[in-house]
This record gives structure tokens, C-alpha cells and sequence, in this order.
């Protein structure tokens, strides 16, 4: 039975507007649902941020359902493959003595630094933005002295491709001197043979951050949200390079040189390094606090009782252990440039030259 509008057929309605039924209805099945998949697409999108790219299309599907939107999962497959959201498969742990060896994982030393000046600590990170009819991804690099952004890269893959890109460009923008770090999550756009590679050549040191914890990390999430609260959620982009010139403004023209910061003193990120140029050590080498293995073995073999009895002053100034299960400093870190800190002898719990 033809369904009624007011009264009206659709087969009456399309006569009077003077189209096909065959062209109407091929308008209601490639022109109506675009605005509906970019919906679904957007959901997705949350999801798989909200549980930092661990979840697979099973468990997005059924996430999607909680929130009281169906969708097969097949499509979500599909979706989440079109838009590189698929899980990254875990790959089998393997400890090793080699200094040589390339590791996926790097211990977090961005918890343990205490910065004095510029290109000491590089932190990353990336965000996705919603366009018209399509999802693009935005990779920044910040100095976490300053907050300044030193390299962004804009681009529709989340390949390796994109994050190198933007280290290049605050590489080439700092020159930054051997022994900086440069900390991020633990993506694989961070973790791959190419970026890994990249950070060595210029004498980097990486660093990444714990399983689900993303404070080390905290100025450059707070980046992304002031450039989406305050740009791009403001504004309506026709398409990637008028997002690209927009952003551009915004960072080149607006974030580093007049908006005011407030964890600088509410002053811009570039006036703000400019203040600072005549102090001494800025620029310097930032210090870095290690645990002795001396004080993790006392600290660790005390009974109980005696623990309870130590002062608060006495206590270990970090967790026993922040790296992951079955790390290996001998086999994972990388040979320390020599105008890095100085080396510390856990033994003697001495600096050595």
C-alpha cells in the first residue's frame, strides 16, 4: 500500500513536482543517510578516544548499544577500518639486555624532570576534527616549558606518516640540542620504527606515559581543548585546507604569540620564552630525579611494623615502580647523549661525570 503525506501519494507528489518515484527514492538512500553515518561515525569516534584506541569494533558495538544507538556490527568494522580506528593487536613482550634493541615501550621520565628552560621536555599528542563529510586528524608536538607549540601536522590517515611529519617541523623550527625528551602515549603512531628512529637520530630520549595515565601529558590535552573550544567548535570549515589555514592563524598568529596564558603568568607562550632568555639556564639541561636501587631495596625489605615507624620524611619520593611489568633499562633505554644530565650511580647514590 503506497504510503500518504498529508493526503497525498508519493507517487502525486513527485507528479507534481515533476521527478521520477525511481529518483526519489534514490535520494532518500544516498543523499538522507550521510548525515546519519557522519552521526554513527562521530559516536565511534568517542568511543574509541574515550577508551584510548583499546577497544575493538565488538566491544564498540556493544558500547554503542549501551548508550541506546543500534548499529550492526559489520558497519562498525567497516567504519572503524575506514577510519584507522581499529585496535592495534598487542605484540608479545620480550625482555632483553640489548642496547641496540628497538622497544615499544619506554619508561616515563617526564614524571621525574624538573624544567628550568626550552627544549628539554617535547610533549605530543594527537585529536581528531569533525568536518563536513569527513573525520581529519591534527598532530601536535608542545614545548611543556613554555606550552609553545614548536610543529602540528594536518591529515586524513593516523599513519606514521602524520606524527613524523610534525616532528620534523619542530625539529627544524628549535634545533633542539641532544638530550631532550620527548614524551607522548603509547600509540603506535609514537611507538613505530619511524618515529622511534627519528627521535634517535637527533639524539631525543622518548619517554611514554603509564597505562591510563595521561596527567604527564596534561598540557598538551589542555592544548587540544582550547584549540576545539575556542576554534573549532567556533567555526564552520569548507573543507581541509580552509581547516588548515584556520588552524594555522590559530596557532602561528593567535595561541603563540597573543593568547594569554595562564599557567605562564598569563602572558603568550612567546613572550613568555622571550622573559625568560636572560635567566640563567634556560635552555639548559633540566634535573631529573631517579630512586636509588639502594633506598627501593631498604625502603622495600623493611617489615611492616618498621615502616610504620619511619617518618613521612624518609619515604621513598616516587612509587617503587612506575615501568612496565618486565622492563629492562639495560635493554630498552637509549645511549645517553653527552650533554644530558649526568649519570647516576645507584650504588653509591653519587653522580658520576
Amino acid at each position: 500500500m503506497m504510503s500518504l503525506q498529508g493526503g497525498l501519494t508519493i507517487e502525486r507528489m513527485c507528479g507534481l513536482a515533476r521527478v521520477s518515484r525511481a529518483g526519489f527514492y534514490l535520494w532518500l538512500t544516498v543523499e538522507a543517510p550521510r548525515e546519519e553515518e557522519m552521526e554513527v561515525r562521530t559516536a565511534i569516534h568517542e568511543v574509541v578516544l574515550e577508551h584510548r584506541g583499546r577497544y575493538g569494533y565488538r566491544r564498540v558495538s556493544r558500547e554503542l548499544r549501551r548508550r541506546g544507538l543500534v548499529v550492526n556490527h559489520k558497519r562498525v568494522a567497516r567504519l572503524m577500518r575506514e577510519d584507522n580506528l581499529l585496535a592495534v593487536q598487542p605484540r608479545a613482550w620480550v625482555q632483553t639486555t640489548d642496547s641496540h634493541h628497538e622497544c615499544e615501550v619506554y619508561l616515563n621520565l617526564a614524571a621525574r624532570m624538573q624544567l628550568t628552560g626550552i627544549n628539554q621536555l617535547w610533549v605530543a599528542d594527537i585529536t581528531y576534527i569533525r568536518l563536513r563529510t569527513e573525520f581529519v586528524y591534527l598532530a601536535v608536538v608542545l614545548d611543556a616549558w613554555s606550552r609553545k607549540v614548536v610543529g602540528w601536522a594536518l591529515g586524513r590517515s593516523l599513519a606514521a606518516q602524520l606524527t613524523v611529519a610534525t616532528l620534523e617541523q619542530a625539529i627544524a623550527e628549535r634545533q633542539p640540542l641532544p638530550g631532550l625528551v620527548h614524551h607522548s602515549d603509547r600509540g603506535v603512531q609514537y611507538a613505530c620504527r619511524e618515529y622511534v628512529g627519528l627521535l634517535a637520530s637527533h639524539g631525543m630520549l622518548p619517554s611514554m606515559s603509564r597505562p591510563a595515565n595521561p596527567y604527564d601529558n596534561a598540557s598538551c590535552e589542555s592544548f587540544m581543548r582550547t584549540l576545539k573550544r575556542e576554534e573549532i567548535y567556533a567555526n564552520t570549515y569548507r573543507d581541509m585546507e580552509d581547516l588548515r589555514a584556520h588552524i594555522e592563524e590559530f596557532i602561528e598568529r593567535y595561541y603563540n604569540r597573543i593568547r594569554l596564558h595562564s599557567a605562564l603568568g598569563y602572558l603568550p607562550p612567546e613572550e613568555f620564552e622571550q622573559a625568560a632568555s636572560g635567566q640563567a639556564n634556560v635552555g639548559g639541561a633540566a634535573s631529573m630525579s631517579f630512586f636509588r636501587h639502594g633506598e627501593i631495596y631498604r625502603w622495600d625489605n623493611r617489615s611492616g611494623q618498621e615502616r610504620g615507624e619511619l617518618n613521612r620524611s624518609s619515604s621513598p619520593a616516587h612509587p617503587i615502580d612506575e615501568s612496565p611489568t618486565g622492563y629492562s633499562l639495560a635493554g630498552c633505554s637509549p645511549a645517553e647523549p653527552a650533554s644530558a644530565s649526568p649519570a647516576i650511580d645507584y650504588a653509591q647514590g653519587e653522580a658520576t661525570p
